[in-house]
């Protein structure tokens, strides 16, 4: 007998993102469609300082699955302390968490 998992899932597995994740507390704008856009964050750093973060310009945002976890992962351009930089900001739709990875 022989299972075929393909025949089940109906999305797409992606590979884990890459970079250091580190979870945030984010205020998000949901239109009336659905769509969720970023609109600020708060991460703390590692001395334990709490940085705001308002500066963010979305590129993409795609949804995917990792190990059957759905997630919505924004592609975007933050500038934190004068510095610009590509993260992502990823929503885990399963406990309503959102981290952030650098790429």
């Amino acid at each position: 007998m022989a299972f075929r998992l393909g025949d089940i899932t109906e999305k797409t597995e992606q590979p884990a993102a890459w970079g250091r994740r580190r979870e945030i507390a984010c205020s998000c704008w949901f239109t009336s469609k659905g769509k969720s856009i970023p609109q600020w964050f708060k991460v703390m750093d590692e001395q334990g300082s709490l940085h705001t973060v308002r500066n963010i310009e979305v590129f993409t945002t795609e949804e995917k699955s990792y190990a059957g976890i759905e997630t919505i992962e924004h592609l975007c351009r933050i500038e934190d302390e004068g510095q610009q930089r590509m993260v992502k900001l990823i929503f885990t739709k399963e406990n309503c968490k959102w981290a952030v990875v650098e790429v």
